[in-house]
């Protein structure tokens, strides 16, 4: 089940929206080679956040492996991992996953504050999505990497911010697909669910996987900050704006019906 679009117009040109996607593909193609060796495996052990490297858990020089192409030599605390692993990505899925997602909501909730309070928002809550993945692991030797945690809490924002707006998802069940709308919050709370689900059957497994302490986390720290950092005059011109939008949709479908 993935969301394809949602209801929800943006009133004004999402720039820091399509900005963090760009530099994500840059990210991508210009430091990691697109996922080619070695700009990959250097990318990850040197930029992605090692919370035993981070705490000093893990001594210096000690050589971990955990893929059978992926090994990272530990070094020393690098607090700049914070933010740095927040543009890295292991996969083209992970990736392009992951941009989608930012872009079906985040234009939404940068509406909601302005350009420049998103910035702030969404760097702050990939540090506390961050945050929680090493308090659930401090000693772990893997690198996290990716931009789920922030754009967890983008969806933790839009939860607060619309959680009424329909959202279109598309369902893939072998051959068969299919189309349907949810609310948001059905569809938010699915994918809470899920992350619950996730994290509960992989505690304490080792290896790589999917950081769902992070998604969590950042979910968590966008609904509690969002209206710290939405602007109420914003937020009220794109709620009218869709109040107008479900009227129409109303009075269309009332005059289909009388004409039948």
């Amino acid at each position: 089940m993935f969301p394809y679009k949602d209801d929800n117009p943006t009133l004004a040109t999402p720039v820091v929206t399509l900005a963090i996607i760009a530099v994500n593909v840059v990210v991508w193609l210009a430091v990691q080679r697109g996922g080619a060796e070695p700009g990959m495996v250097r990318s990850v052990c040197e930029l992605g956040l090692i919370p035993g490297e981070l705490l000093g858990r893990v001594a210096e020089g000690t050589m971990v492996r955990f893929g059978p192409d992926l090994a990272c030599e530990i070094g020393a605390p690098a607090p700049h991992t914070v933010l740095s692993s927040m543009f890295l990505h292991g996969s083209w899925f992970h990736l392009l996953g992951n941009m989608w997602f930012l872009w079906i909501f985040g234009n939404n909730v940068e509406d909601s504050m302005g350009r420049g309070r998103f910035v702030a928002f969404y760097l702050l809550c990939g540090v506390l999505a961050a945050a929680a993945h090493v308090a659930m692991q401090p000693g772990s030797p893997i690198p996290m990497v990716g931009a789920s945690g922030a754009i967890s809490g983008v969806m933790g924002a839009y939860l607060v911010l619309y959680p009424r707006v329909r959202v279109h998802m598309v369902l893939f069940i072998v051959i068969f697909i299919t189309t349907f709308t949810v609310p948001a919050y059905v569809m938010l709370f699915y994918w809470v669910f899920l992350q619950v689900f996730g994290g509960a059957i992989t505690l304490g497994a080792e290896g790589g996987g999917v950081a769902y302490a992070a998604h969590l986390g950042g979910f968590v720290a966008g609904a509690a900050l969002i209206k710290l950092f939405a602007r109420r005059d914003l937020v009220e011109v794109h709620r009218r704006h869709l109040r107008n939008q479900e009227r129409r949709v109303v009075f269309r479908d009332f005059g289909r019906d009388r004409w039948r």
